[in-house]
């Protein structure tokens, strides 16, 4: 499965050519591509999957779309659960 997650552009930069971007992902700032947005700007959101961003993405839009993120972490720790916990993991640590 592929998530790509909407992140804010906060710096466009030239790396030897390559349209690069520092993009902010509810706090988190990480490098992502922009190749396949060349007309990108400051301040608009991106969906990055795999360090590449694969669109531009409205701000109504990214803002529901993080919205529902935070509602599913914050129900996954109702439950006691970790949403980045991956269960394939925990079976094989049982089974050792």
């Amino acid at each position: 499965m592929c998530l790509g997650i909407p992140g804010k552009v906060i710096d466009i930069i030239d790396e030897d050519g390559l349209l690069m971007g520092k993009i902010d992902f509810a706090g988190s700032v990480s490098k992502a591509c922009l190749s396949y947005c060349e007309n990108v700007e400051v301040g608009q959101y991106v969906v990055v999957h795999a360090g590449f961003a694969i669109s531009v993405l409205d701000e109504a839009d990214a803002e529901e779309t993080l919205q529902y993120f935070k509602q599913m972490t914050e129900e996954a720790a109702k439950d006691g659960r970790d949403i980045y916990d991956n269960p394939l993991e925990r079976e094989k640590d049982e089974i050792s």
